[in-house]
């Protein structure tokens, strides 16, 4: 993939939905862009994340691991931030992170580049900010539908 595709994949996004053609290139030029293989481990649980990703191609599990078994709790495809709770509270991460596909193909933007981002380029990093606002705010809405649906279920079975 080079630059012009993720340009133009980028330019359909809602991360850059109001960032000009020469602002998603400076986006650009503060990411690099990272291949897994399908099984890859992106970021593993007890890492603090030093680096946000976005999605570009492939989907990532969001996996919890008790007693050696790992269980999906989530999926994550193109177009979704993913790492963004551990990158902004520095808090270790209590999820495993796994390519799905081959490739699966994120943008990486690490700590450093944030902070550079956010001094030399602030409206690009306001977008940012809050497209990772709203990527919690779907996750932790779908947390609390699936939630709501097993309280029902495990309820209205007590009821029969």
């Amino acid at each position: 993939m080079n630059d012009s595709d993720l340009l133009q994949f980028l330019n359909h996004q809602y991360l850059c939905e109001t960032l000009t053609v020469a602002e998603v290139k400076t986006l650009l030029e503060y990411t690099e862009l990272v291949e897994y293989k399908k099984g890859d481990i992106i970021a593993d649980i007890g890492e603090v994340g030093e680096a946000l990703f976005f999605a570009v191609s492939g989907g990532v599990a969001l996996l919890h691991e008790e007693r050696n078994e790992e269980t999906e709790v989530g999926r994550l495809v193109e177009g979704e931030l993913i790492g963004e709770m551990s990158f902004f509270d520095r808090e270790p991460r209590a999820l495993r992170m796994r390519a799905l596909d081959t490739p699966t193909r994120l943008l990486r933007l690490s700590r450093a580049m944030y902070k550079r981002l956010r001094v030399e380029h602030p409206y690009i990093a306001v977008n940012l900010l809050e497209h990772a606002i709203i990527s919690l705010d779907h996750l932790f809405r779908r947390v609390s539908n699936d939630e709501i649906n097993l309280s029902r279920y495990v309820f209205s079975r007590g009821k029969r």
